[in-house]
């Protein structure tokens, strides 16, 4: 078993195309051993974005503090602490910050390596 504090976990910029004021911590993946998902955290910058994107497997996500919208081809969604969030494979997805305080957010996905 591992137990590690999540805010010790090294910290880095997301450098995708579209990605704006955002870092991703992965707590939890291959390093620990993890075979079957991977459990990330992001922070969002106020008026940061992730890329506006899609992909062929599901992910969920628990949103920590802050505000923003999940953007989707339903509109947006508002977003705050306590919310959870499924992505369906394939689904166009973003989320943003709205707010003036940093977005956390926790974000499950299956092994990708």
């Amino acid at each position: 078993m591992i137990v590690r504090k999540a805010d010790q976990v090294p910290a880095a910029a997301v450098e995708q195309d579209g990605a704006k004021g955002v870092q991703m911590r992965m707590l939890i993946g291959p390093e620990q051993g993890a075979t079957h998902f991977h459990m990330r955290r992001f922070d969002v910058a106020p008026g940061g974005h992730t890329p506006h994107h899609h992909h062929e497997w599901e992910h969920e996500v628990y949103v920590l503090a802050g505000q923003g919208v999940a953007v989707c081809p339903d509109g947006e969604k508002p977003l705050a602490a306590g919310d959870c969030v499924f992505v369906p494979p394939a689904r166009e997805h973003q989320f943003r910050n709205t707010g003036d305080q940093t977005l956390t957010f926790l974000c499950l996905v299956p092994r990708m390596d």
